[in-house]
């Protein structure tokens, strides 16, 4: 009869057909509503068709074997009609495996590699936290420095990285002492930051602006984000440039514990110049003679001898440690 598909079976309402032959049609994929719609068939006779052998018949070919309701006659002659490839294949012969999801699996992938990625996240979170800090700030430095090339002036003597609950001391002490006495240009966030530009664009403009940076530590610089950032981007072009351009200013004695997990700052101290106010009181022109000699000295590694006799020890460790 040339049928072309077997759906109309799908509302013939035959459920008491036991025998179907439909031999020598042009039908050439068998869909699994259709055999459902004949829940009492025993013996089925399709000799004589071609097939589509794909995943379109992956179903069919799969229920061919395993059916212990239905007998399929002749099924292992079945042949394939398409794809080219294919023709003149046997149906049952083929691996319709990869047409078949496995939901069991795919949920054990998918577990899985949830579970792993939660772990690596973790992983780098608790250790590798500061390295990618590190290598992103590394990569606004070096963005700045292909941007700005061919502008190496310096606009400012020094950037002044502090928190905002030590404003005080930087505008009563750290300000009338190095601008207005030693005549030193600085750069402070309130005053010369650019209005609607981005805090990031700022900050890495600001140090790398200036020949220093002159970070004013503190509990509260300790624990502020931006500090954090900004102390980051400072020692970064300290290691980019090789250059003694970082100066560490400690407001008050912090015990070496609860240093250790902010921005390597004993790694820095132990290096870098380093200045305590909190020890200055009863030599406070000292103190400030010190911080000019270290804004004086020369950017290059030789000058670097120099700064690292600045202080006494690394504030709040033992002379012993």
């Amino acid at each position: 009869t040339n049928l072309r598909s077997l759906n109309f079976l799908l509302h013939a309402n035959l459920t008491e057909l036991k025998v179907l032959q439909v031999r020598k049609n042009a039908f050439s994929v068998i869909s699994e509503p259709v055999m459902q719609s004949l829940p009492a068939l025993v013996y089925l006779d399709m000799q004589g068709n071609s097939f589509t052998c794909d995943c379109d018949n992956a179903w069919f070919h799969q229920w061919v074997i395993t059916s212990k309701q239905t007998q399929v006659s002749d099924a292992y002659n079945f042949e394939c009609n398409f794809p080219p490839n294919l023709k003149g294949r046997k149906l049952l012969e083929l691996d319709v495996r990869s047409c078949t999801v496995d939901v069991g699996f795919v949920c054990y992938i998918s577990t899985a590699c949830a579970v792993m990625v939660v772990m690596a996240v973790s992983f780098t979170h608790h250790f590798l936290q500061w390295h990618l800090v590190y290598a992103y700030y590394l990569l606004l430095a070096f963005l700045y420095n292909t941007k700005h090339k061919d502008k190496r002036a310096h606009r400012y003597d020094a950037f002044v990285s502090y928190n905002a609950n030590d404003e005080h001391w930087v505008l009563g002490e750290l300000l009338p002492k190095l601008e207005d006495e030693q005549g030193w240009r600085l750069c402070l966030h309130h005053r010369d930051f650019q209005p609607g530009k981005p805090i990031m664009e700022n900050i890495t403009d600001a140090i790398y602006g200036s020949r220093k940076t002159i970070c004013v530590i503190s509990h509260d610089y300790l624990a502020s984000e931006w500090c954090s950032r900004e102390i980051q981007v400072a020692s970064f072009r300290l290691f980019d440039e090789q250059k003694d351009v970082l100066i560490l200013v400690f407001l008050e004695d912090i015990p070496m514990q609860q240093l250790s997990p902010y921005h390597r700052m004993r790694r820095l101290l132990k290096r870098q110049t380093y200045l305590s106010w909190s020890r200055a009181v009863a030599h406070p022109d000292l103190f400030w003679e010190k911080l000019r000699q270290a804004l004086e000295t020369r950017e290059d590694p030789a000058g670097e001898h120099l700064l690292l006799s600045v202080g006494d020890g690394i504030p709040g460790e033992r002379p012993d440690q």
